[in-house]
Order: C-alpha cells, then sequence, then structure tokens
C-alpha cells in the first residue's frame, strides 16, 4: 500500500468509525489545511476514494510515537470550539475538533473501549514539527475523561466551562431544540455521573426545560470536580487546569499562550495576538458564518426565570459542599 494511502503511515488519514459487528475501524482523509475549517470532524463530508477500512486487530497492534495530548474537556456552549480552532497552528501544534471516532467509541457502549489508546495515538499523529495535539472531543463523550486520560499516561486537559447564566442563555438561543437538548444532556449525565436530588419521577418529569438544563450543568460541573479532587482513577490534578469561557473571550491571547504552555508547545508573544485578532475569532465557531453578536431575547419572563433557576441550582450546589462553577486558573 502506497505510504500516501497507508493510514498508519500517514497522520491525514484520521479514524472515524468503529463498526462493532464488522470488527473494523474506518478512516477518513483530510489535508492537514483542512483540519481547522469549522464544520467538526465528525460531520466532515469526503469523497469515496478517501475512505477506507481496517481491521480492529490492525488498529490494536498501532504504537507509533504520537505528539504531546491535550485534550480540552467541554460542558457545552463555552467556546471550546473555538479555542480548538485557534490552537490549530501548521507547523506548531494540531487542533482537532469533535473527530467522529471519539463520539463513536461511545456509541458503542463499551464494546471498543479497548481500541482507545491505538486510536488516540492515531489521532495524536505529528505533522511536520507540530509537537502538541489539542483533541477537543465532543462533550457527550465526557463519560470517557478517565479511560482518554489513562490511555496515554502523558496525556493533559483543559477542562472548559462558564457560568450557568450563560450556558442556559445559549440553551434557549437555540430554540425548541435547544431545550429537547437540555433534558437530553440531563438523562446522559445521570447515567455515569447522577446524584439522588432526593426527586421521585413525577418531580423530575415536571422540571422545567431551564431547570433540567441546570441540573445538566451543575452535574457537568460536579464531574470536572471529582477529576480535579483526583477522585477518578487514571487522572491526577497536576494533569488538569480549568478555563473560563468568559475569561478565554476577555482575554485571547494570553490564553492562546498559556494553553500552549500547559500542554507543552510554544507560541510567540506576537503570534498569539496575531491569532487573537484574526478573522477566526469575527465569525461563528462551529457555521464559518459571521458572527451577528448575542440575540437572547431580553423577555422579562425568561431573566425571572433565569434568576429562580439560579438560586434553585445555587441552593442544591450549597448541600453538595462543592465550589462551582469551577474556578478558572489556566492563567
Amino acid at each position: 500500500m502506497p505510504s500516501s494511502s497507508n493510514p498508519f503511515s500517514n497522520p491525514e488519514w484520521l479514524p472515524h468509525r468503529v463498526d462493532v459487528s464488522a470488527r473494523t475501524v474506518e478512516f477518513i482523509r483530510i489535508a492537514r489545511d483542512d483540519f481547522d475549517a469549522p464544520a467538526f470532524l465528525a460531520d466532515r463530508q469526503v469523497s469515496p476514494s478517501d475512505r477506507l477500512t481496517v481491521s480492529w486487530e490492525n488498529v490494536e497492534a498501532y504504537g507509533a510515537e504520537t505528539s504531546r495530548i491535550c485534550f480540552i474537556f467541554h460542558t457545552a456552549f463555552c467556546r471550546s470550539t473555538l479555542l480548538v480552532r485557534a490552537l490549530d497552528n501548521p507547523g506548531s501544534a494540531l487542533g482537532l475538533s469533535e473527530p467522529g471516532i471519539i463520539a463513536s467509541i461511545v456509541n458503542a457502549r463499551g464494546a471498543a473501549d479497548h481500541l482507545i489508546r491505538p486510536l488516540v495515538a492515531l489521532l495524536a499523529r505529528p505533522h511536520a514539527n507540530e509537537a502538541v495535539a489539542f483533541i477537543k472531543p465532543t462533550n457527550h463523550a465526557n463519560r470517557l475523561m478517565p479511560a482518554l486520560l489513562g490511555a496515554l499516561p502523558g496525556s493533559r486537559a483543559i477542562l472548559m466551562t462558564n457560568s450557568l447564566p450563560q450556558f442556559l442563555r445559549a440553551v434557549a438561543r437555540k430554540g425548541l431544540m435547544g431545550r429537547r437538548w437540555g433534558r437530553q444532556l440531563l438523562l446522559e449525565m445521570q447515567s455515569y455521573a447522577g446524584v439522588d436530588l432526593g426527586m421521585d419521577a413525577r418531580e423530575t418529569f415536571c422540571m422545567t426545560d431551564m431547570q433540567a438544563a441546570g441540573i445538566a450543568w451543575f452535574l457537568a460541573q460536579r464531574w470536572f470536580a471529582l477529576h480535579l479532587a483526583g477522585q477518578v482513577r487514571n487522572v491526577s490534578k497536576d494533569r488538569l487546569s480549568v478555563l473560563d469561557g468568559d475569561r478565554f473571550d476577555g482575554e485571547r491571547a494570553r490564553t492562546l499562550k498559556a494553553a500552549n504552555a500547559f500542554a507543552g508547545a510554544r507560541i510567540s508573544e506576537e503570534d498569539a495576538i496575531a491569532r487573537a485578532n484574526s478573522p477566526l475569532f469575527a465569525s461563528h465557531a462551529k457555521s464559518g458564518v459571521v458572527y451577528a453578536g448575542d440575540n437572547t431575547s431580553s423577555d422579562p419572563r425568561f431573566e425571572e426565570e433565569l434568576e429562580q433557576v439560579g438560586q434553585w441550582i445555587g441552593a442544591i450546589i450549597e448541600q453538595s459542599g462543592l465550589d462551582l462553577p469551577l474556578r478558572h486558573e489556566l492563567f
């Protein structure tokens, strides 16, 4: 097989999807210059000639050198996509925004977890002199945090989050589907990071959309807090750092420098400033459409609901004994 068409020797071939029944992994080929395009890697459309499959056995045997790895785990709607795209710097650092293979491992429900180590290693292969690979999984893969960090012990992670009001406003901006998403996220979080809130099924059903999304936010924050407290196997505090999405937006160049330093890469002050002022920050990170500002409704009834939900979640946080939201610490 020519090296350009060999998924194990050419880092432009990214593992994309696992097929549990066939015991194969599908790879897709994406040119290095296209890695930072707006669409998630999971959603990229490629030609048939840029797809191939290999057996699980061949993937399991992979053990070549990788770049340093820094995951960007996030609680959704906190500018994590913008961050990983800004960190993607050909010749220095690789940025991978929501590669499909990690979501596919989640969907396999444990059947492909033994492939995590080689699959992550395949994602993080260096291009040219790139010393670090920043990998931002979907937030629906947060249950895999211990496995992803445990697979390659030298890896690190930035835990990116934001305040409850910012999160709820983002959910509301998505309309009906955003509110539905918030309820789905709650169900998902309860499956691996749930706590007993003293609510029976009827009380849970009667929650408003914003209450459900607020509890999901709390559970996601709590899940991160458990990792930071060293209560999760394979994860030590020195490998983690917290980034607040609003601090990133307010101090872009400083964030880029700090994230690179934390991951083990270098970026000059001039390059960080240039990237922080690039057109990337004037468009929507997920779609590339020019950013038109926050169009969240100022309906006083919505503002009242936000305040009430915030007080309710605040009481839950107080009872939990946790200091939430997580405190920014990357710089």
